[in-house]
Formats: structure tokens, C-alpha cells, sequence
């Protein structure tokens, strides 16, 4: 219940004075006497010429400290019109609120008027005052409790919307942003130390936001590891920026809790009230995805509603895809594979196509950094292993033999992180009959660093069932040279940006020369992808290219005309 402090009356309001005792109407007595019967304050007030007169009052009302002298009267002086409204008025009853006293010992009450309606023409009404401070203050020490993180004493995110609230209206919100903070590593000083060293972090790091921020910032923690600062832009955006550089340095020097000395980083959001036209809650959701820009990005991000967009239209192909998997709407293409010193097909590429329920044809450019992002990306390379896997069975089946041709499948590293591979690729050539040699299993480098151990065991489950392993755009990874060594790979897929150009850049080709004598050294074969002319797969040849895959074969086809290319190039 909302109370709003009561204007003073204007001085022109009816002077007040009580009745003296042969003016006071007849049974008046009696009538102070009942009220003297109501547990609350009660006045009987009557106006006569213009004035205010008590007619007859409790002893309550006399111990409420309002006043009966007319220029002490607070009930006068702050209800005089109100009264004045009420008797004028046709209305028997009313009730309004009322605050009385200064902020430090205010005072609530719920004021009501009442009269008979037989009484309308005697200006006379029945005024009845209950206290409801106790109430109010009870609640309002809830209310400041439940928007008060208990921990840091700080805002927590409710408490936090409401100062935007109070703060930010259409016409001043280009005076302020919402920067929200982000401290990385948090959970693992949680999971290492206990929740008691990750609380005392939480006050230590709130301890120096707070110093690190100008008087009028309001600093809150939105909850868990992180924090939102409600600024003033005096200075425009920059000092946005500014109060950002000043919250890393303050995070720059390492906290000590125990025997540790630990540091922590933090990731930075900002979203400018000018950009945003919406409630001010708006400004607390556009921060945090600029959030999650920094922490990608490494660098204080702002809003932009370009961004926003994006992630709104990934968020829809996402559903999309989603929907599309389940529904069996996603297609294999096949790029061939050729040997470059013969020229005949010993492989497919399978690359996965998208077509919406609009017709529209996604790249998987667009399509697959959504599905990892997502983890749609295991059911969906689930889904291309074993097409692939049936694929190939089809065209054994059409042939009237087991062939010899591969497919090669890409394995995604969220998938290799999330998925039992070796237990899908089994079940995928069991299924189908199809025995592991048929298959090549193309993974990245960066899939290969995120975790050696763990993709070293993976790989020599896969090098079990007959696969053979291929390690997809050598070269423009960060990979360990010692890996090559120790990892069970067959062969070297060289990335199309060394390929691309490469007869007229000296740099490129001894880029390719080393990855070839590599290869060679350790035993592994060769694929130069991006492959467009025959002088560049000449070429290639000479220098001991083992195969090569590009447009100067065939740009990826359907199933049924990948087979008939496979038909007419080996017969």
C-alpha cells in the first residue's frame, strides 16, 4: 500500500476552532461520550460560516497528538480541504490515506469520513483515524529486505529494477547506462574453496566496485557472480567507458583469501539509455547480452541492436533446425575425392544442406556455429553419420558389390566433447553393414586441443573399428606438432587457404612443400582441398599431393548423382 505524503492546505483554508460549551449542539455530551467507546481517534467536525468546529472528540483522539487548537491542528491544517470536499459533497462515506510527521517519525493513517445522509444539511461529519504505521513500516522493512542482497547489503536484481524505475523516464534516459559485470572464474573458486571463501570473495569484490564508482552510481548484485551499475552520464558515453577501465583496474590487484592470492577478471557489458526505447528493464537484458559479447570478445562490449538481431535471428534458426532434425529434413550432399595420380574417385566428402520450410537453402556457414552453440549439433551429426552410413550401403546395394569407395564424415568438437563417438559410429555401420574402412572421420585441430587425453582415447576406439582418421584444415590451427606423433591420424586434409592461389605465391607453396614433407615423414597421406584447375592438381601431384578435392571434380551433389559420377569416372 503506496502512501504519498498530503500537501499543506493553502493558507486561505477555513479557520478552525472548537466549540465553546454553550454553542456545542444539543446531546453533544453523549455524543463525545460514545465515541470515547471507539478504540481509534474519532472527531465529530462541523462547519459553520466558512469555520471548522469540533462538535465532539474521543479521548483517543486527544491522545493521537494532532492538535485541537485550530493553528496547531495537524488534522486541520493537512485534511481541511479534504473535509471541507466531503461535506460539500453528496457522499455518506469516503476514506483516503494519510501521512503525518517528518520522515523520521512519520506517521500512516487510513482517514475516514462518514455521515447520515439525513445529516447532509448540518455541514456535520464523523472524521475516524487508524494507525497503520506499525503495519507500513513492517511491510516496508519486508519490501527493503526483499530487494536487498543479503550478503553484500547491496540492491539485488529487484532491488535493482526499481531504482532504474525511479530513476529513468522518456524524457531523461539519455543521461544514463547500466553496466552489468561478470567475474570469470568464479565457480571455480566455489568448487576449490568452499561457498564460505566464495562469499567472502563476493563482499571483498563488491567492497572495490563500490570504491571504484562516483557517489551517485548505484552498485548491485544481480545475483550470483554477477554485479549492475546504474551511471549518470555527465559526460556523455564516455563515461561509460571510463567508469569500465576504472572497475578492471580495480579488479587488476589479486584478493587474498586464505594461503591464496587469487585474481580475478571480470567481463563488462554496457547498454546506453539512449539506445533503448523500451522500459528500463530493457537496459539490465540488453547489457547482459552485451556480457555475453565480452566474454567471446575479451574487451568492454556495447549494446547495439544490430546484435541483437543476429541473436535473435540465430535464435530462430535454431528452432528451426531443431525442428528440421526431427523431422528428417536435412540433406547429404557429396563433393568427390580423387586420386591426383590417376584421377579416380576413392572418396566422398558428406556435407549436411538445409533447406527451410521457406525454400530458403542455409549454408552451413550460417547453420552449423548455431547448432554447436546450441548442442544441436550432436543429434545432427548423429544424423550424418548415419546417413552416410546408409548411403553407402545403397550404393553397394546398387552396384551388386561391396565397393570400395569412402565417405568421409566431420566429427564437430562439441560433439566429440558430448557424444560417445565410438558407440555411434559402431551402431551407424552395424546397422547397415558397412565395415569401418569405408568410413573417414575428419576432425579439427582445435577439436583435438580442448582435451589430447580424452580425443586421444576416442581416436584409437574409432582406429578399432577400421576407420581412418583425418585431421580437417591442417595449418590454420594452434595444434602441438607432437600430436601429429602420437595420434593415430592417417592423413592431412590441407586447408583450401593455402591451396587457393597458390601457383602464384611463393609463400603458399612452401606452406604446402612443408605439409607435405611432413606428411611424408610420419607416414600419412594427403588431401589438397579448394583444387580448381588441373595446372594447380599438376602441380600438386609433384610435389606428392596424395589426393585432391575442389570444383575442377565436381561441386557437391546429391546422393544418386554422386553415385552415377562414381560410375562413369572409375568404370
Amino acid at each position: 500500500m503506496a502512501f504519498r505524503r498530503a500537501k499543506l492546505v493553502p493558507a486561505e483554508t477555513p479557520e478552525f476552532a472548537p466549540l465553546a460549551p454553550d454553542e456545542r449542539a444539543p446531546g453533544s455530551n453523549e455524543t463525545s461520550e460514545v465515541l470515547d467507546l471507539l478504540p481509534v481517534p474519532a472527531v465529530v467536525v462541523e462547519m459553520r460560516d466558512g469555520k471548522f468546529h469540533f462538535a465532539a472528540l474521543n479521548r483517543a483522539f486527544r491522545l493521537a497528538g494532532l492538535g485541537i487548537v485550530a493553528a496547531d491542528s495537524a488534522l486541520v491544517r493537512l485534511l481541511g480541504t479534504r473535509i471541507r470536499n466531503f461535506l460539500e459533497s453528496s457522499e455518506t462515506q469516503s476514506e483516503i490515506a494519510w501521512q503525518f510527521g517528518d520522515e523520521v517519525d512519520c506517521r500512516y493513517f487510513r482517514v475516514m469520513f462518514a455521515r447520515r445522509a439525513a445529516s447532509r444539511a448540518q455541514m456535520r461529519c464523523l472524521v475516524t483515524l487508524v494507525d497503520q504505521t506499525s503495519e507500513l513500516r513492517t511491510e516496508y522493512s519486508l519490501r527493503r529486505e526483499m530487494a536487498t542482497d543479503s550478503l553484500t547489503g547491496l540492491p539485488n536484481r529487484a532491488g535493482f529494477s526499481d531504482e532504474l524505475e525511479n530513476a529513468i523516464g522518456p524524457d531523461n534516459r539519455a543521461n544514463y547506462a547500466v553496466l552489468v559485470i561478470n567475474l570469470d572464474r568464479f565457480s571455480r573458486v566455489n568448487a576449490c574453496m568452499g561457498g564460505l571463501a566464495g562469499d567472502e570473495l563476493l563482499i571483498s569484490v563488491a567492497r572495490r566496485l563500490k570504491g571504484a564508482l562516483r557517489g551517485r552510481d548505484v552498485l548491485a548484485r544481480m545475483g550470483g557472480d554477477e554485479f549492475g551499475v546504474m551511471l549518470v552520464l555527465d559526460d556523455g558515453p564516455n563515461d561509460a567507458f571510463h567508469v569500465a577501465k576504472r572497475v578492471q583496474a580495480a579488479l587488476a590487484n589479486p584478493f587474498r583469501l586464505s594461503d591464496f592470492e587469487i585474481r580475478v577478471e571480470c567481463a563488462i557489458g554496457i547498454a546506453m539509455g539512449a539506445d533503448n526505447d523500451g522500459d528500463p528493464e530493457d537496459l539490465i537484458r540488453n547489457a547482459q547480452f552485451a556480457v555475453k559479447r565480452a566474454k567471446k570478445s575479451g574487451r568492454t562490449e556495447v549494446y547495439h541492436t544490430r546484435a541483437f538481431d543476429i541473436a535473435r535471428e540465430q535464435f530462430g534458426i535454431e528452432t528451426e533446425l531443431r525442428r528440421a532434425i526431427e523431422n528428417g529434413q536435412m540433406t547429404l550432399s557429396f563433393q568427390p575425392i580423387c586420386d591426383l595420380a590417376s584421377g579416380k574417385i576413392v572418396a566422398f566428402e558428406a556435407l549436411s544442406r538445409w533447406t527451410t520450410e521457406d525454400g530458403v537453402q542455409l549454408s552451413p556457414n550460417d547453420f552449423i556455429p548455431v547448432a554447436e552453440e546450441s548442442g544441436l549439433i550432436v543429434p545432427l551429426g548423429r544424423w550424418a553419420m548415419e546417413e552416410a552410413a546408409r548411403t553407402l550401403a545403397k550404393w553397394d546395394a546398387a552396384a551388386g558389390l561391396v565397393g570400395s569407395v569412402k565417405v568421409a564424415v566431420n566429427l564437430s568438437a562439441i560433439q566429440l566433447q558430448r557424444d560417445q563417438i565410438p558407440a555411434m559410429v559402431s551402431s551407424a555401420l552395424d546397422r547397415h553393414g558397412i565395415c569401418g574402412s569405408r568410413l573417414t572421420l575428419e576432425l579439427t585441430e582445435s577439436a583435438i586441443v580442448t582435451d589430447p587425453d580424452r580425443i586421444a582415447q576416442t581416436m584409437r576406439a574409432l582406429k578399432e573399428l577400421g576407420t581412418t582418421l583425418a585431421m580437417d584444415d591442417f595449418g590454420t590451427g594452434y595444434s602441438n606438432l607432437a600430436y601429429l606423433q602420437k595420434l593415430p591420424i592417417d592423413l592431412l586434409k590441407i586447408d583450401r587457404s593455402f591451396v587457393t592461389g597458390m601457383l602464384a605465391d611463393r609463400d603458399k607453396i612452401a606452406i604446402v612443400r612443408a605439409i607435405l614433407s611432413l606428411a611424408q615423414a610420419l607416414g600419412m597421406q594427403t588431401t589438397a582441398e579448394g583444387i580448381e584447375t588441373n595446372e594447380l592438381a599438376q602441380t600438386l601431384a609433384a610435389l606428392g599431393c596424395t589426393y585432391g578435392q575442389g570444383f575442377l571434380y565436381a561441386r557437391p551433389l546429391e546422393a544418386d548423382l554422386a553415385f552415377q559420377l562414381l560410375a562413369e569416372r572409375n568404370a
